[in-house]
């Protein structure tokens, strides 16, 4: 098959030169235009828009995968990240993970299978060592959470330091028994966030037991209602960290549906709404766009130069937001 480097080598011209006539590129001479045209006659080359024989500069697809388009955290990343890309001619293929761990795997191979020049994706196994062989010729940069059994460059943010501050914040409001509400461990985000709550709790020396941690299922609605039970039990919990936006609306939904109030809440991640509520849901409040650009950063510095020395671990901070729900005073139940 004639490649993008063989219409360079009969043109006497770089590859970078031949892209650029093809991308109608108007900095490219008349005279230049003429001889690569040429030789792409000559060698009938038929342009693959998706090829990665040549990857600075190409029109070419980066593939994004996600685990829920529906989730505001991740449908403000996509955004961010199909702006920067098509404002430099990429197209971008965006598919959804779900939360199932047996789905990545076959999700992904099948894209990294059409040949995209790139790969952006939030992992929702507990294992990406099967990307091993794929990531000697497809650059990737994994988004929000970390590669596991496998080396790679990831953007993050402050999971632990953001954990930390939402459990201080409501010991400094009085409450001596925070829950911990989240879902699988399997999500590396959970986990460190566990951490971050888990160091809190000592440090500020708050009550601690497996009672106050709540992940029994994959389902925020389920998991929300089994919280609700361990709200309105023998010896609640009086404050609630919930570690990412599904699981706090689901647990709101959940109080407000059963006529619950006064339980103090901080979750982790902003959603539309959560300011508009009553009270207002206190966030740790996150950066998802941030997130998503300096993912393409990253990503298109490893594109144009496969042997450049990037940056493998970034972590952007984080900020708490207080509006309300994480103010309130300990209530003996709800």
């Amino acid at each position: 098959m004639t490649t993008m480097r063989d219409v360079a080598r009969v043109a006497g011209v770089s590859a970078k030169t031949v892209s650029r006539v093809f991308n109608d590129d108007p900095h490219v001479t008349h005279e230049t235009r003429e001889r690569v045209r040429w030789a792409m006659q000559k060698l009938n080359y038929v342009p693959n828009l998706l090829a990665k024989s040549f990857r600075a500069g190409a029109d070419t697809a980066v593939g994004l995968a996600i685990p829920d388009i529906a989730d505001p955290f991740f449908a403000e990343m996509t955004s961010s990240i199909e702006i920067d890309l098509m404002d430099r001619g990429m197209a971008v293929v965006v598919t959804s993970l779900g939360h199932g761990p047996d789905r990545e795997r076959y999700v992904l191979e099948a894209l990294l299978r059409r040949q995209i020049s790139g790969l952006i994706v939030a992992c929702v196994s507990a294992d990406q060592s099967y990307l091993a062989p794929w990531q000697e010729r497809t650059p990737m940069v994994f988004l929000d959470r970390a590669p596991r059994g496998l080396a790679g460059v990831f953007v993050i943010e402050d999971d632990l330091g953001g954990a930390r501050e939402a459990v201080a914040h409501l010991a400094r409001h009085g409450h001596r028994r925070v829950a911990f509400f989240g879902v699988s461990l399997r999500v590396t985000t959970t986990d460190r966030r566990l951490k971050g709550y888990r160091s809190a709790v000592a440090e500020h020396g708050l009550d601690d037991g497996p009672e106050l941690i709540c992940m029994p299922s994959e389902s925020p609605e389920e998991s929300a209602a089994e919280m609700l039970k361990r709200l309105t039990g023998p010896n609640p919990p009086t404050a609630v960290f919930s570690c990412n936006v599904p699981c706090t609306m689901a647990l709101v939904l959940a109080l407000h549906q059963a006529g619950h109030a006064g339980v103090a809440i901080v979750g982790f991640g902003d959603f539309p709404m959560a300011a508009a509520l009553s009270p207002a849901v206190t966030v740790v409040d996150q950066d998802p766009a941030g997130l998503g650009r300096i993912a393409v950063e990253r990503l298109l510095q490893r594109i144009e130069d496969p042997l450049a020395q990037v940056r493998r671990r970034t972590v952007l901070p984080v900020g708490l937001i207080p509006r309300g729900s994480g103010e309130l005073p300990p209530l003996t139940g709800v």
